[in-house]
């Protein structure tokens, strides 16, 4: 066993006693040491209910055999970092999760890990240290939230956005924002629409990462503690077994996974996930694969905010499984791939069924032909930039307009609430990406700003910046290159024609190849908005390489 390194022999004396001094007995040392990483804080609402599922894993483990030893991760709630400062931060904590995941991983010489994350990027930061590791590993999330409810309708943390932009427009009172605000997010868990949270839960399942349930099945629901549970007992088989993440994220795995992202509808940030996590495991995975797995695949879910179900709804009707099984009937699913149960694909998903074609479509009837998300090119992102398609309205599949240039995402804020944009506009956000941020901010304040002035099916919304699953309307980001680094964002200029055309996959500006080179030429770089600490570290450290998009961070 790895932990014999520190457990083992008269060398290790003085290892076994620091173990003594945390209490550990001679019995719990000859036994395998699984680590267990908790996402557990107090300020993420997805997250304040881990150390149940640390319980439970733990007594999964101790069950099996095991001796669990918890250690930490950090987790930022992308909610309450929305719109500000705050938000910078975000996407650079993937890094800083499965770097720091992997030197207590392997300092500490753990034989097997159980993951315990459940948000934005705590789940895929947690999926690249698992394979960077390669010891057996499990995951178990802490489910999403129930919906919320007002008047009638369920309700999500996207509408609570919305709320906002709608009273900005003088469309609710203040005294509705608030009742929004008490009844948007009811219970602990991430947030209940297929944002990015529950979208990397799922895949991770799809991956073969996690039991079955493990991005369905509602945080409040006791049906998770048992999963925890099992996760904990299941972690034992696996290191038994010797199945380690590399064994189980391979490539067809990873393409597996891109198809339940086209059929679910999940959020654009999986198009920075994914290929981030299969760079770990030692897989290409550019986003060019992502259109021709999207032009196959069927979308077969609308579920908030793309339409009026929620991850409670997906739960009921089979879960992960079920859609994956829709896919299998026409063989758009590799079945013969090992997963973290033992088993493989095939045999997990064998008598699982649809039980509610309203939540998810029967695959003969899906709610398009096409996947989820698209990823567009042209002359405005002659690398990529990414869409979720399954969230456009059908009168902005194809949009040309004036564009309207912005170089922070607080100016194009204060435009659309001051009445500035008007329909047919194309919201320009630049600056914004990863090196320009820095940190690659999400924009949902600014398409939650444009949806409740009402203009969701009339405006589109360009970034270098990122989008979510919680986003609707024509709302294109992930812009590469980005404007910092001189891609051709940075050279729009104001009243510039835009043209979209989301069906076949295309993005440009009106300009001649003449006044693109002079702009070019004319183009200066801009100061760093942030000089020092982690930000700039991170900024200096970044390249979107030769994977379009997607963050590479130089080693």
């Amino acid at each position: 066993m790895r932990s014999n390194s520190v457990t083992k022999g008269v060398q290790q004396a003085p290892h076994r006693s620091l173990f003594n001094a945390l209490g550990y007995t001679k019995e719990e040392l000859n036994k395998p040491l699984i680590g267990i990483v908790s996402s557990q804080n107090e300020i993420v609402p997805g997250h304040m209910n881990l150390d149940k599922i640390v319980d439970a894993v733990k007594m999964g483990v101790a069950m099996a055999g095991g001796t669990p030893v918890v250690f930490p991760a950090i987790a930022v709630c992308d909610g309450i970092a929305m719109g500000h400062q705050g938000m910078k931060y975000s996407l650079v904590t993937r890094d800083l999760i499965a770097d720091s995941t992997e030197a207590m991983a392997m300092a500490h010489c753990f034989d097997a890990l159980v993951m315990v994350p459940n948000c934005d990027k705590n789940v895929p930061g947690l999926l690249m240290a698992a394979a960077r590791i390669n010891i057996p590993t499990i995951f178990v999330s802490g489910g999403p939230m129930l919906a919320g409810k007002m008047k009638g309708k369920r309700t999500c943390l996207s509408d609570m956005f919305e709320a906002v932009g709608a009273y900005n427009a003088g469309k609710i009172s203040i005294d509705e924002v608030e009742e929004y605000e008490n009844k948007a997010c009811p219970t602990c868990g991430s947030c209940s629409g297929m944002y990015t949270a529950n979208s990397m839960n799922c895949l991770t399942e799809a991956l073969g990462m996690g039991l079955k349930g493990n991005g369905t099945i509602p945080a409040v629901y006791s049906e998770r503690i048992k999963l925890a549970k099992h996760a904990g007992m299941k972690i034992m088989e696996l290191l038994e077994k010797d199945i380690k993440p590399r064994d189980i994220m391979t490539e067809d795995a990873f393409m597996n996974a891109l198809a339940i992202d086209m059929a679910l509808g999940c959020s654009t940030n999986s198009m920075l996930h994914l290929p981030a996590i299969a760079y770990e495991s030692g897989v290409d995975l550019n986003l060019d694969i992502a259109n021709d797995i999207s032009a196959k695949t069927p979308n077969l879910c609308h579920l908030a905010p793309a339409g009026n179900t929620f991850m409670e709804d997906l739960d009921d009707a089979g879960g992960v499984y079920a859609v994956m099984s829709e896919l299998n009937k026409k063989g758009l699913i590799k079945t013969d791939l090992i997963t973290c149960t033992g088993l493989t694909v095939g045999e997990n998903i064998s008598g699982c069924v649809n039980k509610d074609a309203e939540v998810i479509r029967p695959i003969e009837n899906p709610y398009s032909q096409t996947g989820g998300i698209a990823v567009l090119k042209g002359n405005l992102a002659p690398d990529s930039c990414v869409v979720k398609r399954s969230a456009v309205s059908p009168e902005m599949m194809i949009h040309e307009g004036p564009a309207r240039v912005f170089d922070c995402e607080e100016d194009a804020i204060n435009a659309i609430n001051s009445g500035k944009i008007v329909s047919g506009d194309v919201v320009v956000i630049r600056y914004e990406g990863p090196k320009g941020g820095p940190g690659m901010r999400e924009m949902l304040n600014p398409t939650s700003a444009i949806m409740g002035m009402g203009l969701g099916n009339s405006v589109a919304l360009i970034t270098d910046g990122r989008f979510s699953g919680a986003t609707r309307g024509a709302s294109i980001g992930h812009v590469s290159p980005e404007a910092a680094v001189g891609g051709n964002i940075a050279l729009v200029e104001e009243g510039d024609i835009i043209k979209i055309d989301i069906m076949a996959n295309k993005i440009d500006f009106v300009v001649s190849d003449e006044e693109l080179n002079k702009r070019r030429e004319n183009w200066k770089p801009r100061q760093p908005k942030i000089t020092t600490g982690y930000l700039a570290r991170y900024a200096a450290m970044v390249t979107s390489g030769n994977r379009g998009a997607i963050l590479e961070v130089k080693k």
